[in-house]
């Protein structure tokens, strides 16, 4: 999924769950911050103090994409759930270890967690481990069917778009097998390009085990988008035991899927421009709300708390970096990925952290 969806989509199911404009834009925030925090290591202050941070992605030309042992730390956590096969704690697959990281929708562990966060409320980054585990939790639909390994499962083969779902007949299977063919190591779906982040795509393929897969992504992102505004719903509901755990209604989602299926640039900064938009014009339930994203520059998370948004060697320090928005995110990262890799996966046998 792309920034249309981390941020935007994120931002109307916050607020159709109940959530107020400050603490959704927290949490959608956090949930698009999750694709843009590329960046480890110490952050060094004039005073002497320090701050250690740890990344939750990498571009797509990168290095470390390359060995696994990162990848167990990254897109395994952040961006590729392992599914567990659909089992249990304490049920295996069957297969190989593979089919236990393979990515599924809304798996026993995805579940997992989401109550992991629900549970962690009243911590000032309370906000925003819910806002990076909503990224994970919804990356599980569009992700289905990856893993966040090197591995051949990834393999893509016989691209086709269903119907005319994006104007890309013809052109998806010419880019995959003849401008690309194997340069694309088989990492997450990079073979697949950005075809499961796609809202309006229809597409089938075959996938590494030969196994025919057929996906409409309108339905798929539907689904999550009602799955997320409930998982928000369950979170506010744990203070307060008055409200439902309904999903999105039905004016709210016809809206959303028109605008899943209508906006088919394949920029998801555009996309993100459009919704952004509706949400300003008052197209929602909510009612009009402006709300904005700044990955970098004087108005990013990462400037505020710092002073910049470049990595420089040494930062000005002030009081107010221990309550930024900036920090609270990498506090929750770090604690969500701890969780996950110590807590919640020995659970299902798998060792990844």
């Amino acid at each position: 999924m792309q920034i249309d969806f981390h941020h935007a989509v994120t931002y109307v199911t916050a607020r159709i769950a109940g959530f107020g404009h400050e603490e959704a834009d927290i949490i959608a925030y956090s949930s698009q911050f999750v694709d843009d925090a590329v960046s480890s290591g110490v952050v060094c202050f004039d005073n002497k103090a320090m701050y250690s941070r740890i990344s939750s992605a990498h571009k797509a030309i990168d290095p470390r994409n390359l060995d696994n042992a990162e990848n167990h730390l990254i897109w395994l956590p952040f961006h590729f759930l392992p599914g567990n096969g659909g089992k249990k704690a304490g049920v295996d697959p069957r297969g190989s270890f593979i089919n236990k990281i393979i990515c599924l929708p809304n798996s026993p562990i995805a579940e997992e967690i989401v109550q992991a966060a629900i549970l962690d409320q009243g911590r000032p980054y309370s906000l925003h481990r819910l806002g990076i585990t909503l990224h994970v939790y919804a990356d599980t639909w569009a992700h289905q069917g990856f893993a966040g390994v090197l591995h051949v499962i990834n393999d893509v083969e016989n691209v086709e778009e269903i119907g005319n779902s994006g104007g890309f007949k013809f052109v998806l299977q010419d880019i995959l097998k003849h401008c690309l063919g194997n340069s694309v190591p088989p990492l997450g779906h990079g073979r697949a390009l950005e075809f499961p982040d796609l809202p309006f795509l229809a597409w089938e393929y075959y996938n590494g085990q030969g196994k025919h897969i057929s996906r409409k992504n309108t339905d798929i992102f539907c689904e999550a988008a009602d799955s997320m505004c409930k998982a928000m719903q369950q979170y506010r509901q744990h203070s307060d035991d008055s409200v439902q755990v309904s999903g999105i209604g039905k004016k709210d989602k016809e809206m959303i899927r028109n605008l899943f299926s209508e906006l088919k640039s394949p920029d998801g900064s555009l996309r993100h421009r459009e919704w952004l938009k509706a949400i300003q014009d008052g197209m929602f339930s909510f009612g009009s709300a402006s709300v904005s994203y700044y990955e970098e520059g004087k108005y990013s998370w990462k400037a505020q708390a710092l002073g910049t948004s470049l990595d420089v060697p040494v930062h000005s320090y002030k009081d107010s970096f221990l309550t930024s928005n900036w920090k609270l995110f990498h506090d929750a990262l770090q604690l969500y990925r701890v969780t996950l890799l110590h807590d919640i996966l020995p659970k299902y046998g798998i060792c990844a952290g």
